[in-house]
């Protein structure tokens, strides 16, 4: 039983400004499940969708065709469909790199509702604005997986589903070689394996967030997950990961904000292409909800109401470091969607650094050698982890919690506290015996 806070650590709270979107120019049809990303053509960016699900949501309407958007001509245009022999896909990830953009994986469905998941790697060159040969297959075949880029050198494809079941494989490619190594594989359990995950790369660290887990309905995690690059080794990655309710969702798009991680929309139930849930309860809602992560101070912040309700999302366009392009998925009533949205994050970067003292919970005494006091007003949810991301302690209080830390080994420790008018912070406390 520990609580862990830090003497006057900053602690960042949303400066309650909101998202500045518009809506642009629709797609030329509604494509939910649709590959989107952003890539630069002769110093202009666009944004791209490829493949993806039509408004039928059956198995044939899902599709290879791909479009582009002109940012400052405000206009779609139709691209030469993807080139893959065995037919429309869907769950594929987009990645621009090196000049060129590769839309790995995805997974196909025959008549019969089989569904076979592809090792294909697809490459479009933005500047010719065609498809040139594929370049060197997955090893694993794979779909709905997390797909991130370093340094504008490698790409990684984390985990994702595999005909079968969630897979631990890190799969990395190397453009110039036109080759693909064994990354240090996620851990092989299901808080780690998962489809329909998304994530960043920040710096030299992996972050990826919610998903599915194997097992009967596959359930949403909410499980939060870390793996640092070894930049003297890209294939050596250290795998880190916790308990945390803010990291859940499933088809989330994921971007970045300067040095922060974010997800927007996406869904807290799992379901198949047609939007139908796994666990039998019906349609699935989308959610307007925005996630971010600081990793400087370990906190997470969540916001509703300042994005439109989306969800089956396999990217989102990144445009600059400010704003991303949300196109196509599924809004309310599991409609497949043709609409547009601008969205800028800067928003999210007015944060105010306040004192400990002045933060809506307070933890104390700080350091401790016999317990803690946690004083949060109304209820609320606590939980602590220790140093290694492993969860210690998870209590419900209203006006305050009081507990003893004997026992604890001497370290440095983590109290996140969510109360309910969904306030969320993490302070760090150090505890000696």
């Amino acid at each position: 039983m520990n609580k862990a806070l830090t003497l006057l650590l900053p602690f960042f709270v949303l400066a309650g400004t909101s998202f500045s979107q518009y809506t642009a120019l629709a797609m030329p049809e509604a494509v939910s499940n649709n590959a989107v990303c952003a890539a630069v053509a002769d110093g202009k960016t666009y944004v791209y969708s490829f493949c993806g699900i039509d408004s039928t949501k059956l198995w044939s309407g899902i599709h290879l065709k791909a479009w582009r958007y002109d940012l400052e001509a405000n206009a779609w245009s139709g691209l030469p469909p993807v080139p893959d022999p065995d037919g429309g896909k869907i769950a594929a990830s987009p990645s621009f790199l090196k000049g060129k953009i590769y839309v790995v994986g995805g997974y196909h469905v025959a008549q019969n509702g089989t569904e076979a998941s592809s090792n294909r790697v697809h490459v479009f060159d933005p500047v010719a604005n065609a498809w040139q040969p594929d370049a060197a297959p997955l090893p694993v075949a794979i779909d709905d997986q997390v797909q991130a880029t370093w340094r504008d050198s490698l790409l990684y494809v984390v985990t994702g589903w595999s005909n079968t079941t969630n897979m631990a494989n890190v799969q990395v490619f190397n453009p110039i070689a036109n080759t693909w190594a064994a990354g240090t594989p996620v851990p092989n359990n299901t808080d780690f394996k998962v489809f329909g995950a998304n994530g960043v790369i920040i710096g030299d660290t992996i972050f990826y967030a919610g998903g599915a887990r194997t097992g009967n309905n596959f359930p949403p995690t909410s499980f939060f997950r870390k793996g640092v690059i070894n930049p003297d080794n890209p294939l050596d990655i250290t795998w880190t990961g916790w308990d945390e309710p803010a990291a859940k969702g499933y088809r989330m798009a994921a971007a970045t904000l300067g040095n922060r991680a974010i997800w927007l929309g996406g869904s807290d139930v799992t379901y198949n292409y047609n939007g139908i849930a796994y666990n039998g309860s019906g349609g699935v809602a989308p959610l307007d909800r925005t996630t971010l992560y600081d990793p400087m101070g370990g906190n997470f912040y969540q916001t509703t109401g300042k994005m439109p309700a989306v969800m089956d999302l396999r990217g989102a366009a990144q445009i600059n470091e400010n704003e991303v392009v949300v196109a196509g998925g599924m809004v309310a009533g599991q409609q497949v969607s043709s609409e547009v949205w601008r969205i800028s994050l800067s928003s999210l970067s007015s944060v105010e650094s306040t004192a400990d003292e002045t933060a809506f919970f307070k933890v104390y005494p700080n350091p401790t050698a016999g317990g803690l006091t946690v004083e949060v007003p109304g209820k609320f949810e606590m939980e602590v982890y220790d140093e290694a991301g492993q969860l210690v302690l998870y209590e419900k209080g209203e006006g305050y919690l009081q507990f003893f830390t004997k026992g604890l080994p001497t370290g440095m420790y983590y109290v996140e506290v969510l109360a309910e008018e969904g306030l969320r912070g993490t302070k760090q406390v150090f505890v000696k015996q």
